[in-house]
């Protein structure tokens, strides 16, 4: 998988075509997450405010993710934390679920995240979403705490956090 930046000309309607496809079984559940519902205005309102990446595999957009920065208006205490970092849009195309992509975006923005000071990433789901949330959990995360972010979804939402390693400095004389 190729892992870039999104860039100034990236195609937001297939972006957005890819986050809703890839949330659409949560739909089909019942949950109102925003990515399930989001316009193409809302794609590129939500990437303005943070950083985007996607991951491509022979030219085919397949994965995506945008990492945000401390938010100073956040409602959640934790997300205004100067050295917390979150991220949304989260997304892996259905026909490439289970093949390690997400992993694999998700590693590569913390990796990025941690080289721009992050010392916590933090993330928030739907409560219900048990298999993801077990999913964060196996890949490091930690449930702190709840926030509710109704009426923009239909849930209670799962407070997540992992600590990062901060890059290693050299002190060569």
């Amino acid at each position: 998988m190729l892992f870039r930046r999104t860039a100034e000309t990236e195609d937001l309607v297939a972006l957005t075509a890819l986050i809703r496809a890839a949330y659409a079984p949560h739909a089909l559940k019942g949950l109102r997450y925003w990515a399930t519902h989001q316009s193409v205005e809302d794609t590129a309102r939500r990437l303005s405010r943070g950083v985007g990446f996607v991951g491509e595999v022979d030219g085919e957009l397949i994965a995506t993710i945008t990492l945000s920065k401390p938010d100073p208006e956040s409602k959640v205490l934790l997300l205004r934390d100067e050295y917390t970092w979150s991220f949304g849009q989260f997304a892996v195309a259905p026909g490439h679920k289970g093949k390690g992509y997400g992993r694999c975006i998700h590693d590569a923005a913390l990796q990025h995240a941690v080289l721009g000071g992050c010392q916590v990433m933090a993330l928030h789901t739907a409560e219900p979403a048990t298999e993801l949330i077990e999913m964060y959990r196996s890949w490091g995360y930690a449930q702190v705490g709840t926030c509710d972010w109704r009426p923009h979804t239909n849930f209670l939402s799962v407070l997540m956090t992992k600590p990062l390693a901060p890059q290693a400095t050299s002190n060569a004389a």
